[in-house]
């Protein structure tokens, strides 16, 4: 698995800084309000775990799952939901977390998505943003790292559903997605 590794984009320490920054500010912001965070799967699972360790005020958090890009490593600008909140969001604060923006398709739909369950607000989270990439605007809330426009592995993101377990951020050397 790490012979198709270019480099170490972002390393552990850096993450736990990222994560321990995101989750002082999220716990500020949403004092005495009822918070809920919405995990969209696969891939926010690790930063989404982390994050839950670092918020000191009560918490709610679900799950989504949805997809635009199949087996693909292009998104294909259609977003399907694969598997729908298990959670009450109606008249709650909501937090949606993704583990990386690129298009910005997938996060917008999600937002229009989730709003039809009348929150009190939905805010974004993310991990990392790649802005070079972005299709569709989309406010992000709380951002965690810029990324250049390269296609990163580890820390839950894959390629074809290896990598997530990766410790780090990484590169992936563009012969072992090219085929």
């Amino acid at each position: 698995m790490l012979e198709n590794i270019k480099e170490t984009l972002i390393n552990e320490k850096q993450l736990h800084e990222m994560v321990e920054k995101l989750g002082k500010q999220i716990s500020s912001d949403y004092e005495g309000k009822e918070l809920v965070l919405i995990g969209v799967m696969k891939g926010s699972l690790i930063f989404m775990a982390d994050l839950l360790r670092e918020i000191t005020i009560p918490v709610e958090f679900g799950t989504i799952t949805a997809s635009s890009y199949g087996d693909s490593t292009v998104t294909s600008g259609e977003v399907k939901i694969v598997n729908d909140i298990d959670v009450d969001i109606e008249n709650k604060e909501v937090l949606l977390i993704e583990d990386l923006i690129d298009t910005g398709h997938t996060l917008k739909f999600l937002q229009d998505f989730l709003s039809l369950s009348n929150p009190k607000s939905i805010k974004i989270c993310v991990a990392f943003d790649k802005p070079a990439r972005r299709e569709k605007y989309v406010k992000i809330d709380y951002k965690g790292l810029d990324i250049p426009d390269e296609f990163i592995v580890g820390y839950g993101l894959d390629f074809d559903e290896k990598y997530r377990n990766l410790s780090a951020v990484c590169i992936l050397k563009e012969e072992a997605y090219s085929n």
